[in-house]
């Protein structure tokens, strides 16, 4: 779950004018995201100098982001500095593959320490680790390994990680193109992970001994923790098929035996998804200040989504033409970031950090 902003001030924000609207509100100051429409949310870019980020958070004034090259971006009161993460295996960056999920230790603020999720090549493959890592103000440095050899792919590789409610690390791990591994619980691909900030498996994970808290995914990249602590995950599935996820403990979620709302015995369907349309969804976030809906950016459908938990169904509330990686909800805002080339391309992606403000 990702850390709220405090304050922030930044200078020479270009804004891009939408028609107003009147917005549905369920309490006093608490916007309904459910209710909007794309032109009921005012945009403006905070940075227009970014390269395939892949994920934001925020600490302070403070927003931090992860670029699959390697790098790290802090901008801070309207300044941007870009730091190479140092690392014991080099990054490799190849299509999906590089530096993907970031999470900020509670006591960021004070300690400087983060974790990471990133890919390198081990025996001429493409494998992943978790890492944890330290800002001292002047570099990025990883002060240890917490998990090693996660297999790796060109495109598919999860990347999500994040602190849940528990306090422990929750890691998506991609299918890596092979049907056998998701199934496989020998395996660490296809998976949802669980471990103490150490790296251990916690004592009441649903297979001891075993990081694997749910099995049977093909491609998670995004997640987020309701109120009540529940984890949901989205996840790209195959000509269709994306799903959300609410997960529980243990539990298989099908693929590559079922996709989408398919049924089999002892494999649990997708909350919702997407039939034969594509949203690719990258990134998920509960917006408090709505109300906790569950927010999403979609890369293949070039969208800002919101969830209808009560009509199993998702409907576009934003959209700038970007693809939109990821999203974080700050105070009354929403911070989206994009990633508008696919890793199936070449080249520099020419990306932004926007703040989209819901209109009054």
């Amino acid at each position: 779950m990702k850390p709220s902003l405090i304050a922030l001030s930044i200078h020479a924000l270009a804004t891009v004018c939408a028609v107003p609207a009147a917005m549905a509100q369920d309490a006093p100051g608490n916007v309904r995201i459910q209710a909007t429409v794309p032109g009921d949310w005012s945009m403006q870019v905070i940075s227009d100098r970014l390269d395939y980020p892949w994920d934001v958070a925020n600490a302070g004034d403070r927003f931090l982001l992860t670029e699959k090259a390697g790098n790290i971006v802090v901008i801070e009161n309207g300044r941007q500095r870009r730091y190479a993460l140092q690392t014991s295996d080099s990054i490799v960056d190849e299509g999906g593959a590089g530096l993907l999920g970031m999470a900020l230790s509670r006591d960021f603020a004070q300690s400087g320490v983060a974790y990471f999720y990133h890919s390198y090549r081990s025996d001429a493959d493409l494998a992943n680790k978790v890492i944890e890592a330290r800002f001292d103000g002047d570099a990025w440095r990883e002060t240890r390994v917490l998990l090693e050899g996660i297999p790796g792919h060109r495109l598919y590789n999860g990347g999500a990680i994040g602190i849940g409610p528990d306090g422990h690390l929750y890691v998506t791990t991609g299918w890596t193109g092979n049907r056998e591994r998701p199934q496989d619980r020998a395996s660490l691909a296809g998976k949802v992970l669980r471990m103490t900030l150490s790296g251990q498996a916690p004592q009441d994970n649903p297979f001891p001994g075993s990081l694997i808290y749910s099995y049977g995914h093909r491609n998670p990249q995004g997640m987020a923790w309701n109120p009540a602590g529940e984890l949901f995950v989205v996840e790209h599935g195959e000509a269709g098929h994306d799903e959300i996820n609410r997960i529980r403990p243990g539990v298989n979620y099908g693929w590559p035996l079922v996709q989408g709302a398919e049924r089999r015995d002892g494999m649990e369907p997708a909350w919702i998804e997407s039939g034969r349309s594509t949203w690719a969804p990258a990134g998920a976030a509960f917006a408090a200040f709505a109300g906790d809906e569950l927010v999403i950016a979609a890369l293949g459908s070039r969208e800002l989504l919101v969830m209808d938990e009560g009509a199993r169904a998702l409907k576009r509330v934003f959209s700038s033409g970007d693809r939109i990686r990821d999203v974080l909800p700050v105070a009354r805002d929403l911070y989206v970031i994009t990633t508008n080339r696919s890793p199936r391309g070449e080249g520099r992606s020419k990306d932004r950090l926007l703040r989209l403000s819901p209109r009054q």
